[in-house]
């Protein structure tokens, strides 16, 4: 798959599709441990927790994690607020993770996770109080579908809470092509680009909060882990190749330059199911 047919073929079924398992196996990566630790968006679980502050979890309320990954934020939301979570997530690999580890936290009762595609949720309609989706709505090839689900999926007055990538309409010519796409950065949208997605599912946009400086701190680790990561593989204790080594420094670099120049962002947007 190249930046060309990327381009050229993104409206695709068959393009979005490997547009989808490219994202997936990047993030079932050990090499995508290693730069991003347990938690894999801006912000961590501080910011996971005033998600759930905002959306108002408690023991009672039932929630939907799209995108969940190896479950760290859907544990740490049942662990912390009560809830009864299921987490859904394109990588098998990631699922079977975070299964085990729900397991060896004894919240198997509350907490699952199961493989699926957010464009078409595997749940009933009218089924949770909260759907959260953190640093991926960017990556889902068809928002609008993903939109759509989310609110098929809750019930009357039910709550949407996304935290994700934001950038201006024109980034500079080194934050493009298929890395960018992969790293997020391509399909990120401008705020009112995600506001536009979730009011025509026919939500009410209720916060909209700014979370740069978290974003900024993540590629300044990423940044540093790149580093370390150079250093395993002239000691050959990683296995990666140096032209991608120098590409991800290079990404790293502009991104950061793009977060000071207030070209990207992050920022938590809720929403509310009349």
């Amino acid at each position: 798959m190249t930046d060309h047919v990327i381009s050229r073929n993104i409206s695709s079924a068959a393009n979005r599709q490997s547009v989808k398992q490219c994202c997936a196996r990047l993030y079932e990566s050990d090499f995508a441990k290693l730069l991003l630790g347990d938690s894999f968006h801006p912000g961590g679980l501080k910011l996971t927790e005033r998600l759930g502050i905002v959306l108002g979890l408690k023991a009672d309320t039932r929630v939907l994690d799209v995108a969940s990954g190896r479950g760290n934020s859907a544990i740490f939301m049942a662990e912390h607020f009560g809830c009864e979570v299921l987490g859904l997530d394109y990588g098998g690999e990631n699922v079977r993770q975070a299964n085990e580890l729900a397991a060896s936290r004894g919240l198997s009762a509350r907490v699952r996770f199961e493989r699926a595609d957010a464009e078409s949720l595997p749940v009933g309609d009218a089924t949770f109080d909260a759907v959260v989706c953190e640093c991926a709505f960017c990556t889902f090839p068809d928002k609008t579908s993903a939109a759509k689900e989310f609110s098929r999926a809750l019930r009357s007055e039910g709550q949407i809470g996304l935290s994700d990538l934001t950038r201006v309409p024109v980034l500079p010519k080194e934050l493009n092509g298929l890395l960018a796409h992969i790293a997020c950065i391509a399909d990120a949208q401008p705020i009112d680009g995600y506001k536009s997605s979730l009011t025509g599912a026919g939500f009410d946009v209720t916060v909209v909060e700014d979370h740069d400086d978290a974003l900024r701190e993540m590629v300044q680790q990423i940044r540093g882990n790149l580093l370390a990561a150079e250093i395993m593989v002239g000691l050959r204790k990683l296995d990666l190749p140096p032209e991608d080594l120098a590409t991800a420094k290079q990404m790293a670099k502009h991104a950061l330059e793009a977060i000071q120049r207030g070209q990207l962002g992050y920022a938590l947007i809720c929403g509310l199911k009349p």
